[in-house]
C-alpha cells in the first residue's frame, strides 16, 4: 500500500464490462515527482487534493466489490491524518 495524493480525474467513454461505471482518479505517490501518477479505481469517494491509501497488484482486487474489476490500483481509504518520523526505526 502507498500514501498518495489525488491530483485529478479520468473519464473513459468506453471501458471493460467489469468496470461497472467505477470512478477513476489520477493519484501521485507522496514524494513522487511528475510522471509518477497512476490511474486508480476509487472505492471510497475521494476527491482532488485528498490524501489516500492505494493498494496495488492482486491486493487491489481483494474487496468483494473489486473481484471482477480489471484493475491494478485501487483507492481503499481516505487518510485524515498521517505522521512520519524518518529517524524512528521500529
Amino acid at each position: 500500500m502507498k500514501l498518495c495524493r489525488v491530483t485529478g480525474t479520468t473519464v473513459a467513454t468506453v471501458s471493460a464490462a467489469g468496470m461497472g461505471g467505477a470512478r477513476l482518479l489520477v493519484i501521485r505517490p507522496e514524494g513522487g515527482g511528475v510522471g509518477s501518477e497512476v490511474v486508480a479505481v476509487d472505492t471510497v469517494g475521494a476527491g482532488p487534493g485528498d490524501l489516500v491509501l492505494m493498494s496495488r497488484g492482486s491486493a487491489a482486487r481483494v474487496l468483494d466489490a473489486m473481484r471482477s474489476v480489471p484493475t491494478d490500483a485501487t483507492i481503499i481509504a481516505i487518510i485524515d491524518e498521517a505522521s512520519h518520523d524518518p529517524g524512528t526505526v521500529e
